[in-house]
């Protein structure tokens, strides 16, 4: 990035100031940094301000402006730093049997939430998730509660081809989802909830593990029967930092 710089000069009395000099930081106001670690190695060395309190930055790894309060960095914005960030929105399309949503992990976040929500769907049925092309090693214990009933029931799947996370019904998808580590070369783990929108349908907790340690970049979310039509399938990357 043109901006970025690697320190915050200290200039001397009498010294005489380039156009380079100025250029390095007129160019934004404040000085802007690639990562954390650039702007820790900015400040106090050898003709380099001190970082003191009030000080400003910008870092351009995740679009956030930090500044120093004496004692450590804290964000200004935006309101998503630290947080959830909006990585894509898929829109489900018109009688569809599956729908596979690309390019949704990668190296810039670890964990991530995933929504299904709107839209309909032609039976009652429950909403499967794939990682890739997996289709072994999905394990998974749960709990049900059907509206209307005080009894919980437990269900459970092991060594499955996919992991049950939603429901789908005539009024709408539903499904909220937690993934850990799905782009890291480590097992992924997973919770979600999620409830069956309908006069007998029922709320459902679960959560489990892929009993893999393959690094992901895609997944498929298929409906038990029937086909879904509309509704979206949000992915949020949660903030390293």
């Amino acid at each position: 990035m043109a901006n970025e710089q690697t320190s915050v000069p200290l200039y001397a009395a009498s010294e005489v100031l380039t156009a380079a000099n100025m250029n390095i930081s007129a160019g934004t106001g404040v000085p802007v940094f690639a990562t954390t670690v650039t702007r820790d190695a900015a400040f106090g060395g050898a003709s380099e301000k001190v970082l003191a309190e009030g000080q400003l930055c910008y870092l351009s790894s995740t679009n956030v402006v930090q500044y120093y309060d004496g004692a450590a960095w804290a964000t200004v914005g935006p309101s998503t730093a630290g947080g959830l960030t909006l990585v894509s929105a898929t829109t489900i399309g018109t009688t569809v049997a599956s729908v596979t949503v690309s390019s949704a992990f990668s190296a810039t976040y670890d964990n991530y939430s995933i929504s299904i929500s709107g839209g309909t769907s032609s039976a009652t049925a429950g909403l499967r998730m794939t990682l890739g092309a997996t289709a072994t090693g999905y394990y998974s214990g749960g709990l049900y509660n059907t509206f209307g009933s005080a009894t919980t029931t437990a269900t459970n799947q092991s060594n499955t081809a996919f992991w049950n996370i939603g429901a789908a019904v005539a009024a709408t998808l539903s499904a909220n989802i937690n993934l850990t580590s799905p782009n890291l070369a480590k097992v992924t783990l997973f919770n979600t909830n999620f409830m069956a929108a309908l006069t007998g349908g029922d709320f459902n907790i679960a959560g489990g593990f892929l009993n893999d340690t393959t690094a992901y970049t895609a997944f498929t979310i298929t409906p038990t029967s029937g086909t879904l039509t509309g509704g979206t399938i949000r992915v949020y990357g949660y903030q390293n930092s």
